[in-house]
């Protein structure tokens, strides 16, 4: 049984795994893990992919000596990979990989899913709500959050097992090796330990854009870990209150670690609602889509969950549903007819794709966010809106703005390249909101400046630490 591992990158509280095992029982036939990590990947860079191989290296050693085979394999050039898949399908009695919908995640399992001749199932373990399960695609955040209070309880006890490869399996990795021939591993040879998937003698060798450098955070199960158990004993009481202040630091952490995969939606609601005593039966009676009092938490656990469930999913439905969510296009029609009225407005500032990359504004706020990005591979949630918002009044046009956003989010940001990365995005062009008081420039979409938000928000700390741009 071959499972493909493409964006679940977790041995635990994945159902796509979970399946995999399941099958393998059903089947009496031993388990084979494949990763392929590409090279020519959009924005391939030495962040990213240090990011995915110590992720690998991990569960290399987890892996070690048990009775499921792992088999990483990273391509030295752009192409190298092309093959193995069918090659390993041709062995396998079925393939089952990860059903992510955005980037081009989508597209590579299509292509290659027309390469095998064996059956091949896409498991979602992407959040509470399945992707399928709503009928169509939602426009507002207000609408989406009445569908869950209507229909998430019956979906909640749906978990994926925790630890899916603790139960025993036919077979032994020596067995499954041994259906590998010499000419499959010569032409796809397999990482043989961790030491050489960690190491950066590898990450140097690969063709990738090394100017994007690694982040300080390790992209490990063990970090993602302990970043939850951090934020669920000593940050989620105050989220609510705390959350939106950069001082403070009582945002989460998770979104890189949920954007690759390595920790669980379900797990991290499992972790809240363990900290809050919590049972199905505290859940509210009402579905008026009001953000607060439905699960019947702590303030700070609504409001994170919120979060959670409602923002992150919304994205993974309009992506899911649409193939255009990340084009100009998928714009709700008044905020581009609104947009494009005010194009010929009269610009305060305008900067270049190179200038925005480099954070040289004017503005020292924007500055900072720009280099947290640049730094540490995020950017603080609420000042990310700020960013966005920014580039959409400082560039010629609407269309201009979402090009350089996508840009710097998906080449830089840790969690980019995801749904809900584009929900941000999108959202600072008008997706999910309504309009407001026509203003130059913005027209009715949402505008945000810079007096309003430092008045708004605890900060000085914030552009302290970012107001250098040595990196």
């Amino acid at each position: 049984m071959l499972y493909w591992m493409t964006a679940f990158r977790r041995l635990g509280w994945n159902f796509a795994l979970q399946h995999a095992a399941d099958l393998a029982r059903a089947y009496g036939k031993p388990l084979l893990i494949l990763e392929i990590l590409k090279v020519d990947y959009p924005y391939a860079s030495h962040r990213l992919h240090r990011f995915i191989l110590e992720g690998m290296a991990e569960r290399s050693r987890m892996l070690d000596g048990g009775s499921v085979l792992h088999y990483p394999f990273v391509e030295r050039g752009g192409g190298e990979g092309d093959g193995l898949l069918a090659s390993l399908g041709k062995r396998a009695c079925q393939v089952i990989s990860d059903d992510f919908p955005s980037f081009f995640l989508p597209g590579m399992l299509a292509g290659m899913g027309r390469e095998l001749n064996v059956r091949l199932d896409l498991v979602d373990s992407n959040g509470l709500l399945p992707l399928r399960a709503p009928d169509r695609t939602f426009t507002a955040a207000y609408h989406f959050r009445r569908f869950l209070q209507k229909n998430l309880p019956s979906h909640l006890p749906e978990s994926p097992d925790p630890a899916p490869l603790d139960q025993p399996l036919p077979g032994t990795a020596t067995g499954v090796g041994e259906l590998l021939s010499g000419a499959l591993l010569r032409r796809w040879p397999r990482a043989q330990s961790a030491g050489s998937l960690e190491g950066s003698e590898l990450l140097h060798s690969l063709p990738l854009d090394s100017s994007v450098a690694p982040v300080s955070c390790a992209g490990t199960r063990a970090a993602a870990s302990k970043a939850l158990g951090i934020f669920v004993s000593r940050k989620l009481s105050r989220y609510a209150e705390d959350r939106n202040h950069p001082d403070l630091g009582a945002t989460s952490g998770l979104s890189p670690y949920l954007h690759f995969g390595l920790v669980s939606a379900h797990e991290v609601f499992a972790k809240v609602v363990s900290a809050e005593g919590w049972t199905p039966l505290r859940l509210s009676d009402r579905t008026d889509g009001a953000r607060e009092g439905w699960w019947g938490m702590g303030e700070g656990a609504e409001a994170f969950l919120d979060q959670l469930v409602t923002w992150r999913e919304l994205g993974y439905n309009f992506s899911s549903r649409r193939d255009d969510y990340a084009a100009y296009e998928s714009l709700p029609g008044w905020a581009r007819d609104t947009l494009e009225e005010h194009e010929t407005d009269p610009r305060p500032h305008t900067y270049t794709l190179e200038e925005f990359r480099e954070a040289r504004t004017h503005d020292p706020l924007w500055n900072a966010a720009q280099r947290q990005l640049l730094r540490e591979g995020v950017i603080h949630n609420y000042l990310r809106m700020f960013w966005g918002k920014k580039i959409l009044e400082w560039t010629p046009s609407a269309r201009e703005a979402l090009r350089i956003m996508v840009d710097l989010n998906d080449r830089f940001a840790t969690d980019g390249r995801d749904p809900n990365s584009y929900s941000g995005i999108f959202w600072c062009l008008g997706r999910y909101d309504r309009g407001w008081p026509e203003r130059p420039v913005f027209g009715k979409v949402r505008s945000m400046s810079s007096v309003s938000t430092r008045r708004k928000i605890k900060i000085m700390q914030y552009l302290e630490t970012f107001s250098s741009s040595e990196l």
